[in-house]
């Protein structure tokens, strides 16, 4: 059975997946349905809607912090480590959902602050396995 860190890992894949598929089912219809030229699309969906705007950068917050979250997830994993991310992999994970679906959802500045609420829940978590995993191999 896997663990939490191993479940976190793929989620969080997962999500960056479900987002840019949602993304270009979304430009397929504006290509196919609405007269959009294929051509004319924006890395940050900037010449379209405000929510095409919104996801492209939710996704974009997905792929920037793979890296970092994901890379302490799989150095846990390939290190036997996970003892160290799994209490609080469901936390990162949970965030991470959160600050994209409030990211979609809105721009308002309640909608910003608990945004950033739930990045900054993503960075404890990540401060708090760095440290961890880093006394562990310096022993």
């Amino acid at each position: 059975m896997a663990n939490p860190s191993a479940i976190t890992l793929v989620g969080f894949i997962a999500w960056a997946l479900a987002l840019l598929i949602l993304m270009e089912l979304l430009r397929g219809y504006l290509v196919m349905f609405k007269g959009v030229p294929a051509n004319e699309f924006r890395p940050d969906n900037g010449n379209l809607s405000p929510f095409m705007q919104r996801l492209a950068r939710a996704h974009a917050n997905c792929v920037e912090g793979l890296p970092i979250f994901g890379g302490l997830l799989l150095l846990a994993l390939i290190t036997g480590q996970t003892t160290i991310t799994d209490p609080l992999a469901y936390t990162l994970l949970g965030a991470r959902l959160i600050q994209s679906c409030v990211h979609l959802l809105s721009r308002s500045t309640p909608a910003v602050f608990i945004r950033f609420a739930a990045f900054a829940v993503q960075l404890a978590v990540a401060t708090v396995w760095a440290v961890h995993l880093f006394s562990v191999f310096i022993k």
